[in-house]
């Protein structure tokens, strides 16, 4: 049994563990950086524990660093969260040999599925779909020439050791081919200290379509349906749903049979995700696993009502999952917006400060996991998701209608934020009609950053009232020296 879990992670997911933790009567540990030690999942754990400078390779990365405050704490386990340490299978093994529990999968699965030419071999092996594609680290350049034009342009250039979009190019004919090799190669070899790249049909028009899965130590493997994740910027999910409007029963069954074969053929032993390329034909293509808790993974729980981070927990411990395939049902729809620190209308630039005012929603079906509250400061230094805003409505459109409210109702002041343009996109036709498809937003951004001024200057003027009414400024209040537009330009709206 677990009696106490250190979490190798900070803000919004860090604090979702503990709460996980809080309800199974775990005693939670938290580990923060220097410029991290007021922040909200360091004031929400039983216990928190130092462990170095603001860049993550001197904190959050620090793999020792980490283990040693899990053991000096007394932790039984470490859960890694999401980012960071969460798909490291160095550190996954550095963990078990230091006689602790990974809250996660064996490194040997880990391992094999991390790399895109392993995981995809394996694919192959046991007959789970793949896209057309060549593997490749010192094939020359006429060979990559020679099967883009057995496949047809245009071809995707892909990292092997990694994601997010880094090291990879779409090529739309010949000439741009070497070009697009080398930066890959380079950005790659940044990126995951790996220049191995490898080469597949492009998808001009995809859904990104994931599957929930979770294997035990048992020999027991099941699935908890879709996750629609279409809707991206620059390779970056920003809203999910669950479940998705492009499948049909028998094709969420072939998908999830074949995602259970997926981690099966690797052993795989704790909640993780396989993500689908579905083309406009039906036809479907394995991605990758993600092996770890993913960002999105509330709305299958809002669809389920299976809590995610308490059976990664039990099944690190040893238990057999608690349920068949056959138990499992949807119930309802479920929406996930991502809060990103971001100006999403000046080409999505990061954005960093002190957030002034925070106010979360409420309301029937509303969810906010965060990371933030009044006074959190916003660093430069890690990935600039706030908080996750999810809802749940007995139908789609009921379940949009809540989040649209709710995105209404949710107050960030102090950074730029995401959820102006959150509201443009539900409120796009091509959402509503359930069309998305991954390349959307990169096509269409000039058109849906002109943004509604009328239809987002109520909510403005209705904080910017608050703000005036509920605070006595003192001499040093920030507030003294802020402007009307800029409280308004933290909706979108501009001078």
């Amino acid at each position: 049994m677990i009696k106490k879990i250190l979490i190798a992670n900070r803000s919004e997911i860090a604090c979702r563990v503990i709460r996980a933790c809080k309800e199974m009567g775990i005693i939670s540990v938290a580990v923060f950086s220097d410029i991290d030690a007021d922040a909200l999942h360091v004031k929400l754990a039983d216990e928190s524990v130092a462990i170095g400078g603001a860049a993550a390779k001197e904190s959050y990365l620090d793999m020792d660093k980490i283990i040693n405050a899990a053991l000096k704490s007394g932790a039984d386990a470490i859960h890694p969260g999401y980012g960071f340490l969460s798909e490291n299978p160095e550190f996954n093994e550095k963990v078990r040999n230091a006689g602790l529990i990974f809250i996660g999968p064996n490194p040997e699965s880990m391992r094999l599925l991390g790399s895109k030419t392993k995981a995809r071999e394996l694919m192959i092996s046991n007959n789970v779909p793949v896209v057309p594609g060549l593997k490749s680290n010192t094939s020359a350049l006429s060979e990559y020439a020679e099967f883009a034009e057995k496949i047809g342009y245009p071809v995707l250039i892909k990292a092997a050791a990694g994601g997010g979009g880094k090291g990879m190019r779409v090529v739309k004919s010949p000439n741009e081919l070497a070009d697009a090799i080398d930066s890959a190669k380079r950005e790659s070899l940044s990126a995951f200290g790996s220049d191995e790249i490898f080469m597949e049909k492009y998808i001009q028009k995809p859904r990104h379509i994931e599957f929930q899965v979770v294997g035990d130590s048992h020999g027991n493997y099941i699935h908890l349906f879709e996750r629609e994740c279409s809707l991206q910027r620059r390779h970056q999910k920003i809203i999910e749903e669950a479940p998705s409007t492009a499948l049909n029963d028998e094709l969420r069954e072939n998908m999830g049979n074949a995602a259970i074969q997926a981690v099966k053929s690797a052993g795989y032993d704790n909640v993780g995700t396989v993500e689908f390329l579905l083309d406009e034909d039906g036809s479907f293509y394995f991605l990758e696993v993600n092996a770890r808790i993913q960002v999105e993974h509330p709305v299958t729980e809002e669809i389920t009502g299976i809590d995610l981070v308490q059976l990664q927990i039990n099944i690190a411990a040893g238990e057999p999952i608690p349920f068949n395939q056959e138990d499992l049902s949807i119930n309802g729809w479920a929406l996930e917006c991502r809060i990103y620190a971001e100006d999403a209308f000046n080409d999505f630039l990061p954005s960093s400060g002190k957030i002034l005012l925070h106010k979360a929603p409420i309301g029937e079906g509303v969810r906010f996991d965060s990371g933030i509250e009044t006074g959190t400061n916003v660093s430069i230094f890690y990935d600039p998701i706030l908080a996750k805003l999810i809802v749940h409505g007995q139908t789609r459109v009921e379940a949009t209608e809540r989040m649209i409210n709710a995105l209404k109702s949710t107050v960030v002041l102090g950074v730029k934020t995401s959820l102006p343009f959150m509201i443009v996109l539900l409120e796009s036709d091509i959402f509503k009609n359930g069309d998305t498809y991954t390349g959307y937003i990169d096509k269409n951004y000039a058109e849906l950053i002109k943004f509604d001024f009328e239809g987002n200057l109520p909510h403005a003027l209705g904080v910017a009232a608050h703000i005036n009414t509920s605070f006595e400024p003192e001499e040093k209040d920030p507030w003294l020296n802020i402007g009307k537009w800029e409280i308004l330009s933290e909706f979108g709206v501009r001078k």
